[in-house]
């Protein structure tokens, strides 16, 4: 089913930035990194990497970084730490793909403040799978599962949305 592109994967990510558009699709091969093996890369030559695409959607919007819902067609390595970097908005605290810098923001000493206090609760990068389906091999019917976001993820949403609600007249 994986390799026939029948199972349905959903998952919730925080990147950085505002995303320009609510909804869109990335189509961009991936492949590993020719520098260092242990990550991945969007290739722009379509002879290296294998075929990826990634639906997002908007979820939530906080200014400096966006909560969405990302829908897998593939299933690559790494497929949405690497797409939505691509795109220009890696994922909030994502280490290996650059997300662990203040990438959008003020300068002020407080947001810098808020965003290490941030880091601090959600020690890794913020994405996590809410629901996957598959067509059972036996009864032949569609099983499905979901999970809720983690204490770790909840934590730092819940202190965007206070973050961005106190802070409307400088934002």
């Amino acid at each position: 089913q994986f390799s026939e592109r029948t199972i349905n994967r959903i998952y919730l990510a925080l990147v950085w930035g505002d995303l320009k558009t609510d909804t869109g699709t990335i189509t961009a091969n991936i492949g590993r990194n020719k520098k260092n093996r242990k990550l991945m890369t969007v290739f722009t030559n379509n002879d290296e990497g294998k075929h990826a695409v990634t639906h997002y959607e908007v979820v939530e919007r906080f200014r400096y970084i966006t909560l969405v819902k990302c829908k897998l067609e593939t299933g690559r390595t790494h497929q949405i730490r690497v797409h939505m970097k691509h795109i220009g908005h890696p994922l909030f605290n994502d280490f290996e793909y650059g997300g662990d810098k203040i990438l959008r923001g003020t300068t002020f000493s407080k947001y810098k403040q808020f965003i290490h206090n941030c880091f601090k609760i959600l020690p890794r990068q913020a994405l996590h799978a809410t629901y996957l389906s598959f067509i059972h091999p036996k009864s032949n019917k569609i099983v499905g599962f979901e999970s809720n976001l983690p204490e770790d993820i909840s934590s730092v949403i819940d202190r965007w949305r206070i973050y961005t609600n106190q802070n409307k007249s400088i934002l």
